[in-house]
């Protein structure tokens, strides 16, 4: 079965062969974990925003398009968990009292799990706009062409281009922030 194409073992999936999601599971996971990881901030939020789209996409094998690749469809799902996991969190956050002191040393104590804790570019990504966070980590942490994250997001090559530019810029500014402070 590991041998078999995306496709193929989707529609098996399809078919009545539900253990053959597993593979693809499998061969999913460990990069997309690492994507819904950084999107979020924290590696548990990451693992459930991971566990949740993989169960939308099981759900959903069926009514796929069988025209898109597996993994920039599951891509898709995943960023939409992603960015529902913040919006949640969002609204939690607004019925909470801030202790910034408090959050800061909660995120130093997540340890080398944590991708490049206390790095001055991390610090900085994740104060990113989301829409600008995504196509940063898509472009220049996974490694996406243009064209591949286009058929992710559905927004076109140029305006992914202005985006990872605006994205380069607002990051320049908060480096340059981080070094006169």
């Amino acid at each position: 079965m590991k041998d078999l194409s995306d496709e193929q073992i989707a529609a098996a999936v399809v078919a009545g062969d539900t253990d053959a999601f597993a593979v693809l599971v499998s061969r999913y996971t460990a990069r997309y974990a690492r994507f819904a990881a950084r999107m979020l901030g924290n590696r548990e939020d990451g693992e459930e925003a991971l566990q949740d789209a993989f169960v939308r996409a099981y759900r959903a094998l069926g009514k796929r398009d069988g025209k898109s690749a597996f993994g920039p469809w599951f891509h898709a799902i995943l960023m939409n968990q992603c960015r529902t996991t913040a919006s949640r969190r969002a609204n939690r956050q607004r019925l909470m009292v801030h202790d910034e002191v408090a959050l800061e040393r909660a995120v130093a104590d997540e340890g080398p799990a944590a991708p490049a804790a206390g790095s001055e570019i991390e610090a900085a990504v994740a104060k990113l706009d989301p829409l600008q966070r995504e196509v940063f980590l898509m472009k220049y942490v996974e490694g996406m062409s243009y064209e591949e994250i286009a058929l992710i997001t559905g927004v076109g090559v140029s305006a992914l281009k202005m985006r990872v530019k605006r994205t380069a810029d607002r990051l320049r500014e908060l480096m340059g922030q981080g070094e006169t402070a």
